[in-house]
């Protein structure tokens, strides 16, 4: 062999352990945007399914529908058809506060400045809810705070 063959050979090695070295921190960086964007996504599902549950109830009389509120949130219907909408999500991490349940807060609440003189509430909570994620390593962000939504019932 040449001089000059082995010095091809010894640079394309070095480059090769060069790239190795620059793309495990790669990977690992693009895992961890997948992974944050899943977050987000887990995060903005479970805050829409939560106003689905609060404008369902805003709809029904105090104390009405709250089972079927409570599967609209997980699964998406008020039946509980179907799976989860985000998986780990239990019906068991749903609750809900109306005029009925929480008298002293949602029941016959003063109106501002629309002409009804009081009204009644409902808030659609998630609770203990935590992001199932790829690496078996809990991060504080995979722990989301209550997740709730109010409005008005009749």
């Amino acid at each position: 062999m040449s001089r000059s063959f082995r010095s091809r050979m010894l640079q394309r090695g070095v480059a090769a352990v060069e790239a190795a070295f620059l793309l495990i921190p790669l990977v690992i960086l693009l895992l961890g945007i997948a992974e944050l964007g899943r977050v987000f996504y887990q995060y903005n599902t479970i805050a829409k399914a939560t106003r689905d549950g609060a404008r369902y109830l805003s709809m029904m009389a105090p104390g009405t529908g709250h089972a079927a509120a409570k599967c609209l949130v997980v699964t998406g219907s008020p039946t509980c058809a179907g799976g989860s909408l985000v998986e780990g999500l239990a019906v068991s991490q749903v609750s809900i506060c109306d005029a009925t349940t929480c008298p002293a807060t949602h029941a016959n609440v003063p109106a501002e400045g629309n002409g009804v003189p009081v009204m009644n509430l409902v808030t659609v909570m998630v609770s203990g809810y935590s992001s199932p994620n790829f690496v078996p390593v809990r991060l504080p962000f995979f722990d989301f705070e209550p997740i709730s939504a109010t409005m008005r019932q009749p």
